[in-house]
């Protein structure tokens, strides 16, 4: 029985050896987009030169968009699921995280 909590596409056929195929493959481009784009982000954070941090920006975000592009295929395949949220939780996550707004200082943009 399928999972009913599953958000998924029917998962296109590949052949299953030894060796890579190209699920193998694009999964591991994602892979290594998601680990550009956390790398990227650090770097920015600490960067002081601005014509740098530009040239930087700039590459960071044709990376997210590729990673985004990515996760598109790997979805449009069925060779990404997500699993739907729970009301119940989504309910308690609100409760719980609009409760910290009240811990930053008056006058902050977070509230």
């Amino acid at each position: 029985m399928p999972n009913q909590n599953k958000v998924q596409n029917p998962e296109s056929t590949i052949a299953k050896t030894p060796e890579m195929n190209d699920r193998d493959f694009t999964n591991d481009m994602l892979a290594t987009e998601k680990y550009f784009c956390n790398s990227y982000s650090v770097a920015l954070h600490e960067m002081s030169n601005q014509a740098l941090f530009q040239d930087i920006f700039s590459v960071s975000k044709e990376t997210q968009e590729m990673q985004r592009e990515l996760y598109n295929l790997m979805f449009e395949k069925g060779w990404y699921g997500l699993e739907k949220a729970q009301t119940d939780s989504l309910g308690q996550s609100y409760q719980q995280f609009s409760g910290y707004k009240d811990q930053f200082p008056a006058g902050s943009k977070l509230q």
